[in-house]
């Protein structure tokens, strides 16, 4: 079969040939989509406003929602403009550029969760040195150290998918999902399916030892606190990040630790929204419902907006 990869782009998969699913399947993604970038642009904002929250785990938080929403972007806006246009294709360009946002994104979304994890250890099992170990300068440097990772990440992983040739152009996705485009190659992809695999598996696997590992060593602190007030406080900044990390990793399973041999284009397609869509879209909610801090810079944030919108009216009525 002749070689594909010079053509204009690829087609991506169509959730139905039916013009009013295509639609509905619009608002739906329009809802999620506005959603997800509700959320974690309220978090930002209150992290950003309320200088009670200038500390570094919320620092950490700001990196994850910036982080979050634009994993989110990558993916679910072309998904929607192909729905509503009744278009499937997307240029070679801008595939290249999903699968290497998607991997910088999720790269150093992973990377800010392990740090995430360093910041709550040092909090808990060691509060005397936190000031010293976890200083403003360390945390810029940490961040910047996730990021960097995150884009060598998506370097090498779409390096490795796109030096290959393709006999179709056809991608069984709602967006350039690698292990799908793998599938249209008509070359031996033998070395680089194995190397992209081994390499995402280690560093993943890596990392997430180091959050289990030092998990174990923050209970063992929390369950020697005396007092039951004290467990509460420190489980409740705990908890919300270990729901998230359990959240990216277990859909990330779902996604790519499975058997891909007579695998329904559904059933790709749920597996896909698992692990793109719902860490955006509930990290959020995860982190402003565990935590009373978050709640209370939201609720200050509320409360001004209204004031001002009350003070703007009456200024207008005035006028």
């Amino acid at each position: 079969m002749p070689n594909l990869t010079t053509k204009p782009g690829f087609l991506l998969l169509e959730f139905s040939d039916i013009r009013e699913l295509q639609i509905l399947h619009f608002f739906l993604f329009l809802t999620v989509y506005l959603t997800a970038v509700t959320g974690n642009l309220l978090i930002i904002i209150a992290v950003a406003l309320d200088h009670r929250l200038h500390t570094p785990m919320y620092f950490f938080l700001l990196n994850l929602a910036i982080l979050d929403l634009g994993s989110i972007s990558v993916t679910v806006p072309k998904a929607m403009a192909n729905s509503l246009m009744n278009n499937r294709s997307i240029s070679y360009p801008a595939c290249v550029a999903q699968v290497f946002f998607l991997f910088f994104l999720g790269g150093s979304d992973f990377a800010i969760l392990t740090i995430m994890a360093h910041d709550r250890y040092v909090a808990i099992c060691n509060p005397l040195q936190y000031e010293t170990i976890m200083h403003q300068g360390a945390c810029i440097q940490m961040a910047i150290s996730a990021w960097i990772t995150g884009m060598l990440y998506g370097i090498l992983n779409t390096g490795g998918t796109f030096a290959i040739s393709f006999c179709s152009n056809v991608v069984n996705q709602f967006f350039c999902e690698v292990p799908q485009i793998l599938k249209l190659s008509c070359s031996d992809i033998y070395l680089v399916e194995v190397g992209i695999i081994i390499f995402s598996f280690s560093l993943g696997v890596g990392c997430f030892i180091f959050i289990i590992v030092t998990y174990i060593q923050i209970f063992g602190t929390v369950l020697r606190i005396p007092s039951v007030q004290g467990q509460k406080k420190a489980l409740s900044t705990c908890l919300p990040h270990l729901a998230v990390v359990s959240l990216l990793v277990f859909s990330g399973i779902f996604a790519y630790v499975r058997p891909r041999t007579h695998s329904s284009s559904e059933l790709n397609v749920l597996f896909a929204i698992i692990y793109v869509i719902l860490p955006p879209l509930l990290n959020p909610f995860i982190y402003s419902m565990r935590n009373k801090e978050i709640k209370t810079a939201l609720m200050k944030l509320s409360n001004f907006w209204h004031l001002s919108k009350i003070i703007n009216g009456k200024l207008f009525l005035q006028k």
